[in-house]
């Protein structure tokens, strides 16, 4: 394709999103220009715009919701403009309200039915010689004239519509699509989503699959979720999953059903905060390293953690603080109440604490189980806060996991501060007593760290949980493993797989049983659930993530094993879950299956073999390091996609861990550090698919289980064909003109 004179193009700008009531819906607003200009190298080329900013407000009552979008562009070029501004609709979407306004004037736009639309597009497709459209394939469309963008000006553009929301079994599923902003010419300065949901019943579990959100509660009816970035380019649509009960604890359930194979499941269980949902009283016991090596700013910071956390206990609550370092001192020598006199004595202790001394991390945890001195079913919570290997008293890890193992229902909810913290200790504690471990780095803050995970666990609601389900459905490969406690303004997310084999009606509701203790009392919360054939496929990879961590995690603590390895690999492979460890299992793994270099998942990396020698290196480090910089960053990874919430945000902070900690163990070799950066991006989870970037082309990882082979040229007609008798590739066939995908048992070569 010439670039050295003023082509015609077809110039895609991202206007904004129209959602559907399905949550796989994709639409987005874009215009078509027919003007000669030059495009900036490596970029699309028809989409020279900037999106400068992009907010989204939506307002959810009951089922209806109301989105506004105010999104300003910026045209770079030194022409004016005209074009054509298209909306495509999604499958299904109920519209009740479109408006758009252009230079202060309100537009009514044409609708055209899905069959013209895709023409349309398809026409776009061969003239710009780009596929990126063909994810819009089957949709009807808005279409309206705007004119004119001025050169080197801003285009302010807003739309505002109302739309019925989906309710399945009580959970009704938001959708906005992000995923076209990638088409802006630089990324975007400011992005913004706000929603405001507002149900008649309490609300219980809010849910983002797709982004890391904050979410805050007004009341028991009311909350507003927000999500904010700068400098970004989305390529993920943005997903809301929320549910509403009368009950003191909500659940429900999302499913992916592949076919031939067994289903995943997501799990959402969450208490209200109505008035009448009371917490249980808890005991607690502060344990904080104060050692010689917690000198300065980090025991300044836990002493300030340790004075927010006595000051919001609940009146009703019991604590105790124990301080260690070459020996252990208790404030109390028991568990007290919660009240003005003891806070003060607490506060005038942490106030004159002191480092100095070894660390005594047995002789600390034994003093503080010891505080729980008669059985009773108040919640027993544990906050270790140590920065050391253990160096007085018992030192050998298997002796205080032994001792740990007798902690009966107690929490302990381990701080890692620094790097000379032993990583595996202290994720395995947090394993076997349901909680778990978190790492603080030299310049992070210890407080906003602690304040914000004991702001979380600060009101049980039930704890010592467990989940029974009827009708003959199986449940396997649950993450967590063991049911954490359930607090108020926090929510269980449980992923799994499941059968439905030898079930006379697998599309029936059974019933699910949510079991605990509340105030003292054993409470039992029946559902009704449905195992169906849905599709939503950030479950399987979600469930993915969480369990190639499980998987990661064996390896690292307990040892390498074939059988954990390979499955690892595969999932990496299907769900495109690259870290430099992982991305090594796949080189490692096809070089001994001998696949096909034009099939293999990572050829760059294949042929490299300086970087992948350095990552050998790391991985046996991954294995055998327990302590130091590197294994800490090794443990922030695999918690990461233990505890994943969000595959790809997890995914991509793991990564960046794991990048870290491979840099870490090898500082004299930045190329080769650079160059893995480089190949752990070049992965794509499109509809269900991972895609690897090798050169030009896009390879399917499930090409290397097909049989036959053909070859089609992009942009033929044998290619629209391949289209229309294939709709469901629409999403891979728009990734570029350069493809391996795999349909039925038939590898399709799209090449230029």
């Amino acid at each position: 394709m010439p670039t050295n004179k003023a082509m015609k193009r077809s110039l895609l700008i991202l206007a904004a999103g129209l959602l559907s009531i399905v949550s796989n819906a994709r639409g987005d607003g874009f215009i078509v220009v027919e003007r000669p200009f030059l495009v900036r190298p490596g970029h699309f080329p028809f989409a020279p715009l900037e999106v400068a900013s992009h907010h989204v407000e939506v307002k959810i009552d009951g089922q209806v919701a109301v989105t506004s979008i105010d999104q300003e562009f910026y045209n770079p070029n030194d022409q004016r403009l005209e074009g054509t501004y298209m909306f495509p609709v999604p499958k299904d979407a109920h519209i009740d309200k479109f408006s758009m306004e252009i230079g202060g004037k309100m537009v009514d736009a044409e609708l055209l039915p899905a069959d013209k639309a895709r023409q349309i597009y398809e026409d776009i497709v061969r003239k710009m010689r780009d596929p990126a459209l063909l994810e819009y394939a089957g949709r009807d469309l808005f279409k309206v004239r705007v004119f004119p963008i001025e050169p080197r000006s801003r285009k302010p553009i807003k739309i505002s519509y109302t739309e019925l929301l989906h309710s399945d079994a009580g959970t009704v599923t938001y959708s906005y699509p992000l995923s076209t902003e990638k088409f802006s010419a630089e990324p975007i300065k400011n992005l913004s989503i706000k929603v405001e949901v507002k149900s008649e019943l309490p609300l219980a579990s809010i849910y983002s699959p797709s982004h890391k959100v904050e979410i805050r509660r007004d009341g028991a009816n009311r909350a507003v979720i927000g999500y904010e970035s700068k400098d970004e380019k989305p390529d993920t649509d943005f997903q809301l999953v929320y549910n509403s009960e009368a009950r003191d604890v909500g659940l429900s359930l999302i499913t992916h059903k592949p076919a031939g194979e067994d289903g995943y499941f997501v799990l959402l269980a969450a208490p209200t905060i109505a008035k009448e949902t009371k917490s249980t009283p808890k005991d607690v016991v502060f344990v904080v390293d104060t050692s010689g090596s917690m000198a300065g700013a980090k025991l300044q910071q836990a002493k300030k953690a340790l004075e927010f956390c006595v000051e919001n206990l609940n009146g009703e609550d019991r604590f105790e603080i124990v301080r260690f370092s070459t020996e252990v001192e208790a404030l109390f020598g028991k568990l007290v109440d919660a009240d003005s006199e003891h806070r003060k004595r607490a506060s005038n202790f942490i106030a004159e604490l002191r480092p100095i001394g070894g660390t005594a991390i047995a002789d600390a945890l034994q003093s503080a189980l010891k505080t729980r001195t008669e059985k009773t079913e108040r919640p027993f919570v544990i906050i270790f806060l140590t920065d050391g290997l253990p160096t007085v008293g018992t030192r050998n890890p298997d002796d205080i996991l032994a001792e740990v193992k007798k902690a009966g229902d107690a929490r302990i909810f381990s701080f890692g501060i620094g790097s000379d913290v032993n990583t595996q200790l202290l994720d395995q504690i947090a394993e076997r007593t349901r909680a778990f471990s978190q790492y603080v780095l030299a310049n992070e803050d210890l407080e906003v760290k602690v304040s914000n995970f004991y702001t979380r666990i600060k009101e049980p609601v039930l704890t010592n949980v467990r989940l029974e389900f009827g009708g003959g459905v199986r449940t396997s490969k649950l993450y967590p493993t063991q049911l954490p406690d359930l607090f108020k303004g926090d929510q269980l997310v449980l992923t799994g797989r499941y059968s439905v084999a030898g079930v006379a009606d697998p599309s029936r509701e059974i019933e699910a049983k949510l079991t605990g203790i509340a105030n003292g009392r054993e409470q039992i919360f029946t559902y009704r659930v449905k195992f169906d054939d849905s599709s939503n496929d950030y479950v399987a990879r979600l469930w993915a993530t969480r369990r190639v961590g499980f998987l990661l995690d064996e390896i690292r603590i307990h040892g390498e094993t074939k059988e954990l390895r390979d499955e690892a690999t595969d999932l990496a492979r299907r769900y495109g879950i690259v870290t430099p460890y992982t991305a090594y299992l796949i080189v490692e793994d096809e070089d001994r299956r001998r696949v096909p270099v034009t099939e293999r998942s990572m050829q760059s990396m294949s042929a490299d073999s300086s970087a992948r020698a350095e990552v050998s290196k790391a991985w046996s480090g991954f294995k055998e390091k327990k302590d130091g910089e590197d294994a800490v960053a090794n443990a922030r990874s695999q918690n990461a996609f233990k505890f994943a919430d969000q595959s790809a945000a997890s995914i991509n902070y793991g990564a960046a861990e794991s990048l870290r900690g491979f840099a870490l163990n090898a500082p004299a070799a930045p190329a080769e550090s650079e160059r893995l950066t480089r190949y752990t991006q070049q992965s794509k989870f499109v509809n269900g698919r991972a895609f690897f970037q090798n050169g030009k082309q896009w390879v399917d990882t499930n090409a290397q289980n097909a049989t036959g082979r053909q070859r089609v040229q992009f942009n033929s007609e044998a290619y629209f064909d391949l289209l229309k008798n294939h709709p469901e590739a629409a999403p891979w066939m728009a990734l570029g003109q350069n493809i391996l995908l795999a349909l039925d048992d038939t590898v399709y070569e799209i090449t230029e």
